[in-house]
This record gives structure tokens, sequence and C-alpha cells, in this order.
């Protein structure tokens, strides 16, 4: 665990530069806008240990999977999120000598990212080995007003030296990625240009044929005067750059104002890339940097308008919250139905940036109370729109008759996970996705999803599990086997319990859905029927009888549900008898090792009691969290967030806050050391979770609001804003109570502690 970044309500402040840390500092700065991104790299050449990385949503390489042993139902591929083109370079000379801060002697240094205003500054004092001081300022960010343009103010100022200043302003696109199967470059080039203050660079992805033009024009002031240039001009593959110089002396400040349009086919026909893009370009340089940087300040303030959690008496938590939800933030807006929340945002490059999960399961309910009712909407009709790709899914596993199994990683909906145990094994996902279409109605009331979207895609989900469970003519039950669930430190197990459990809910929801548009509008069920050859009496009443004989592992004596058969079986070690040097286990142990513990990377059973609560009475809540809480590294960045909200509710405050804080500053302090590729972006909508379902106990039922609030000791309160069913809420709780504050004209019931409110 690092603990160098300081605490502060609204910045993520680096003191001090630490190179060894700089990976880390990169991901935690990045910058975004829901159409591209950026990694805190520095403007200027860097000779260090660095990740160099720049995004564009939806824009993929589907890399071919590189694997020892072919299996049948394979995916081909897997879905690289793209290094894409560098659009912040801006190489400098004083006077003859390079600027490389891997060769200077840096005497001050701070890295910020104002989460409060979007932008991210870096500040230093250094020393080039030639004995030249100069001071660095440079500001930039990605617009989240208009999500093609990025601005960057870069200055340089001599400190003890007078002579020339060049700048190199440049695009490149000749990168790849770290993380390339075959160390093959993802991109080939299509055109390049460059003039006096204004370059172009369009390359499009091999196989996919995806276009990104990006330009950038530029301007050079010194003490505030603009000044005449004459740049010599370098294009090539890929590349295109200009070379402009200026003379300085002593504590004069040159500052190079450096503009970037980047347009994806995605959202422009490739004949009109250039000129969009050049167009797009064109106004953000006329309306100037300081503009656009106030235009982003006020974007962000409304922003924090709708989703900010405020705590008071505890700067660490208030940093954790404000980061989690800053990053959920500048990664998905909601406003492309294509795009989806990969795992790392625009912060990285592992897990392909693709879409797992975690979507469903973690982030639609923060988007569901925090953004308009379509973002949430947006999120599903995301998985109807790959329903077939489900189905085809399937069919390469050989299911048959429409049952559909959504890819455990994604981008265009078909399956292109590359180990073995998780893309053909880890099926609890597709529970995760019938249950956000129950999350969504039960939170916004839209009944219509239903039979619109929702009904075709549960159905498509009971086949698959109606195949997957077999009889057992010893047990006399149907059983499931060769699985993973989500705790993923256990592969290949017959019957884990949450597995199980959400496949039986599933059937069940499915049974509702039907009834529920049979009442509604028996002309669409009958469509849908007759759209997907769903024979009712005969499917149904399979279901029925699974439902009615499924095995479940129970050890009866403690009066648990177990993780899966045999559990008990292995040797019981509590993870307060690991020595602290094991710790992660996936990077001191091998996985064989891991496999054969008791150790889990995030507690399967738990997550059945988190979606299905009402299920289970205080007790067995309090036995099962007891007994794998213990066994639990958290390993997973998706684990805390769920204690943390079980032991809020069964009033466990120690706990409930310490996996809070672990949550909130997992990427933060680098609690599992693997921040420096990329942050856990779902897991920060796990954060707010912990906030709002745990201590604040908020949950819904029967269309109405209720919360069970906890205040943390070292907390003075904590407050936040929500939407439900078009009000908008403002919760505060302190020491003398819980105040709710309806801001709109729409009246909800809300109950405190079971008592009715408003």
């Amino acid at each position: 665990m690092k603990n160098y970044i300081q605490h502060d309500p609204w910045c993520i402040i680096e003191e001090g530069f630490r190179p060894k840390y700089n990976r880390i500092s990169e991901s935690l700065c990045s910058i975004g806008n829901g159409r591209f991104g950026q990694r805190a790299n520095f403007e200027e050449f860097y000779s260090g240990d660095t990740l160099q990385g720049s995004y564009v949503a939806g824009v993929y390489y589907p890399d071919k999977t590189r694997v020892g042993w072919w299996k049948n139902g394979y995916p081909e591929y897997f879905a690289k999120v793209l290094n894409s083109t560098n659009w912040i370079g801006i190489n400098v000379e004083l006077d003859g000598e390079k600027l490389d801060l891997a060769r200077c002697e840096i005497e001050q240094f701070q890295r910020v990212l104002n989460m409060k205003e979007g932008f991210l500054q870096r500040t230093l004092t250094a020393k080039t080995t030639g004995g030249k001081r100069f001071r660095l300022d440079s500001i930039r960010f990605c617009s989240i007003v208009d999500d093609k343009i990025g601005a960057i103010r870069y200055a340089i100022t001599p400190l003890n030296f007078s002579g020339k200043i060049q700048f190199t302003p440049y695009l490149d696109a000749d990168v790849e990625n770290e993380d390339s199967n075959y160390e093959e470059k993802f991109w080939i080039p299509i055109e390049e240009k460059a003039n006096n203050q204004s370059a172009f660079v369009t390359v499009e992805t091999k196989k996919t044929a995806f276009q990104v033009c990006t330009g950038m024009s530029f301007d050079l002031f010194k003490n505030g005067e603009k000044q005449d240039l004459n740049s010599n001009t370098l294009q090539r593959d890929k590349y295109a750059e200009c070379v402009v110089e200026v003379n300085a002396k002593d504590e004069d400040e040159v500052v190079l104002y450096k503009y970037a349009a980047i347009i994806s086919s995605m959202n422009c026909e490739k004949d009109d890339l250039m000129q969009t893009c050049a167009s797009s370009l064109k106004q953000a340089h006329e309306k100037g940097f300081d503009p656009l940087k106030e235009e982003q300040k006020k974007a962000w303030a409304a922003k924090w308008e709708e989703s900010d959690i405020v705590i008071e008496g505890d700067v660490a938590a208030q940093q954790g919250i404000r980061f989690n939800i800053y990053h959920m933030n500048q990664t998905y807006t909601g406003e492309d139905e294509r795009l989806n929340i990969g795992p790392k945002g625009f912060t990285g490059e592992k897990y392909g940036g693709s879409t797992y999960w975690d979507t469903e399961a973690y982030c639609l309910p923060f988007y569901l109370s925090t953004a308009d009712q379509k973002v949430a909407r947006n999120l599903l009709v995301y998985r109807y729109k790959h329903l077939q790709k489900a189905i085809e899914n399937a069919e390469k596993l050989g299911f048959k008759d429409g049952a559909a199994l959504y890819p455990m990683v994604t981008i265009n909906g078909e399956e292109c996970h590359n180990e073995w145990e998780i893309t053909f094994e880890e099926i609890h996902r597709n529970g995760a996705i019938a249950f956000a279409i129950y999350n969504y109605i039960r939170y916004t009331g839209d009944k219509a999803y239903i039979g619109e979207y929702g009904l075709e895609v549960l159905l498509g989900i009971a086949r698959f599990w109606a195949q997957r469970v077999h009889f057992s003519a010893r047990k006399q039950q149907y059983v499931m086997h060769g699985v993973t669930g989500p705790n993923e430190y256990e592969n290949n197990v017959n019957n884990n319990w949450y597995t199980n459990y959400i496949a039986i809910w599933c059937l069940k929801y499915a049974l509702e859905a039907i009834q529920q548009v049979r009442s509604e509008d028996e002309s669409r069920l009958n469509a849908i029927f007759d759209k997907i050859k769903f024979y009712e009496h005969t499917e149904t009443n399979r279901w029925k009888d699974i439902i009615d004989k499924m095995f479940y592992p129970v050890d009866e004596e403690l009066g648990i549900f177990l993780q899966q058969d045999g559990f008990m079986d292995k040797e019981q070690i509590l993870v307060s008898d690991l020595p602290e040097e094991d710790r992660p286990l996936n990077q001191k142990w091998s996985w064989d090792r891991i496999l054969r513990s008791c150790f889990i990377k995030q507690a399967d059973v738990l997550q059945g009691f988190y979606f299905f609560e009402d299920h289970f009475d205080e007790a067995s809540h309090r036995r099962n969290f007891e007994f794998y809480e213990p066994r639990t590294v958290h390993e997973s960045s998706l684990s805390p967030c769920v204690h943390a909200i079980l032991a809020a509710k069964l009033g466990m405050e120690e706990k409930a806050y310490e996996m809070y804080l672990r949550t909130s500053r997992l990427d933060l302090d680098d609690y599992n050391n693997d921040t420096e590729d990329g942050l856990h972006i779902t897991s920060m909508a796990g954060t707010w979770m912990a906030v709002v379902q745990g201590f604040g106990g908020m949950r819904v039922k029967d269309g109405a609001l209720y919360f069970n609030p906890m205040l943390p000791k070292g907390w003075t309160s904590f407050s936040f804003r929500i939407r439900f069913r078009g009000a908008i809420l403002s919760v505060k709780v302190d020491k003398n109570g819980t105040t709710i504050d309806n801001h709109s004209d729409i009246q909800v019931p809300v109950y405190i502690n079971e008592e009715s409110i408003l």
C-alpha cells in the first residue's frame, strides 16, 4: 500500500517527483470526457518509465488470442482498447539542450488533478545536466462541453540563462499497446499534413477499419505577447510536427497554447473526418484557452451539483469518494448507447477496455441515482442490441434454441475473453444482466421496458440456465457443474451457491415477466413468442421443475451457504493468519496454491446476499458474513464495497468503515499493487454504493425509498443527492439525525428507519 498522495478534499496532489511511482500517478491523474481520454503522461519527452496512453471511446482492435491449447468455442481475439494518437506531445529544447526530466535534477515538483474544475496541472523547477534552471507549468483538460476538444497551456520560464527555446508540438499515431499479444502495431497511416501553426494525422485500425483524425493548432506567447511564428514542419507516416523557436532571457515566461480535436469514424463519416476535425479545431482555437477552461469549470460544477457526496470530518474519506465520482463522470456520459463502461476507462490498457458484468452489478445504481433515466436505460439497451450475439456465443458452446450467454468481456457483443476458466465458466454474468433489468424497473418504475426490450433478454437467459443445469439421479435434484463464481480463486467448481441461486432467480423472474407483459399487452407477448419461437407450456414447465428441485450447498452445522461443493474440505485458515509478505496472493503465490486454499478473492455468497437481501433474515446475513469476511482477501476491486454495505446493514460500523476506506482509496493508495496499469473504474461505482446504500442505508421497496442511516464515528456528517422517479432529493446525515429535502414538484414516498417522512 502506497501513501504518497496528499489528503485534500478536491485535488489529487503528488508533491515531489517519485519516478518509481510515475505510472501510478499517470493513472490517478488521467483525464477524459466520455469520448476520449488521456493518462497523465508528460507533454515533453521523458526517457524514464512511463505508459503512454491516449484512448478513443469505442475504437478497438481484435488482437488474435494467444493461447497454448485451443479449445472449441474459444474466442479468436481479445478486443483491445487502443493506444491512439498522442495529442499532448510538446518536445522542448533549452538553448540546444533537450528537456528530459529523467536526466534533470528536480528541485520542486507537483502534479495536481483538480477534480472540482476538471483539469490536470503540473508545476516544477529543475536543472538540466548542462546547468540550466527552469520552471515549467502545464495545465490541460479534455473538454466535457465539446467532447471533441482537448487543450493545453504549457509554460517554460528560464531561471538562470538566456537563449533560444524550441518547442515541437506534434501528433504521433505511430504508437503501440504494451499488451499487444504479438508485439503488433494496430494502426495504418491514411493522411498526414502540417502547416505553419497546425497539423493533422488520420489513421485507421487494421481489421476493424475505424478511422481517427486528430488535429492540432497552437499559439506562442512571451510575457503575454503573442509571437509571430514561422515554423518548420515535418510529416511522415502517422506523424506530424511543427518546430518553433523564441529567444528568451532569465524570468521570461514563454507559453505555448496547444489545441487538439479528435474525431473518429464512430461519429463522423470517413470522408468528412478531416473537414469536421479542422472545423472543430478552428472553433476551439478561436475561443481560446481561458474561455474553454471557464466553460469546463462551469460544466463540472453542474456535474458535482448532481453527484457529489460531501463528508465532513474525514478528509481521506472525502477525497476518496470524490476521486471515484470524478472518474465515473469522465468515463461514461450515457449519450451514446453503443458505448459502455470499461473496467479501466480511459486510464490504461488492461482488461481490453471492454464491457464486463461490472456495469450491471455495480455501475447501474450510480447512474440510476445521479443521471437522467435515459442513461441507465441506454446501458440496458446496449445489452438488448447484443442479444443475437449472446445467442451466437451460446451456440459456440453447444447451446441451442435461442439460449443466450452474454459474454464475460465484449465490445461488440461477441465474447472475447482469453482465459478459459472465465470465458466458459464464469456464467453468473448472465444473472447480473437479468438483475439489472429488475433493478432498473424497481428504481424507475419504467414497467414498459419489459415489453419493449427486457422480456426477450430474460427469455434468452432463462433458456440458457435451463440447458446449463442437469438432473442428478443420485441427489434427485438439479445441479450445475464446472463453473467459476465471482470468486475467481476457485475455478471449475460444482454447485457454486451464488450461481445456482441467481440462475433460479432468473427463471422465476422470467416467469413473472411473461405474466406482466401478458397482462399489459398480450399482442406484444405473442409477437415476442413468435419472433423467438418460444413454446410457453413446454419450456416454462421445465423451468418450474428446475426451480422446485434445484440443489444448494449448505452447512447445516454452521448455518451457512457454502461457496460450492466441498468448500469445508479445504484447510480453513483466516486472512489474519497470513504473513504480510504473502499479500497480495495473486502476486506472491502460485495459482495452484491459491486454488487449493480457502482464501476468497470476492465472496460469492455475500454477493448473493447483496442482491437478494430481502430473501434472508438478519441472523442468516450475520452468520454468513462473519464466516466469509475473515476468509476474504479482497484482491478483487469489486469486493470491499459489497462488504461495506453488508457490514453497515448489520451495524458493524468499524468493519463498514474499514471496507469503505479500502474501496474508496483502492487506487489512491494502491492497495493491491496494480494501479500503475490503470484505475478500477467500475469498482468506483461500488464506492458510491458503499456510502449511499451502506452508510445511507438506501433501499427501494414497492416504489418507495427507505433509509436506515449510520454515521461513522469519525465523521461530523455526510450528504448526497439522488434522483428517484423524477424527484430530486438531498439527504444529510449528522449527529442530530437525518434530513431529506425534495427539490422538485414530484412527490415520492420516503421512509427513515421505517417511519414515513415524505
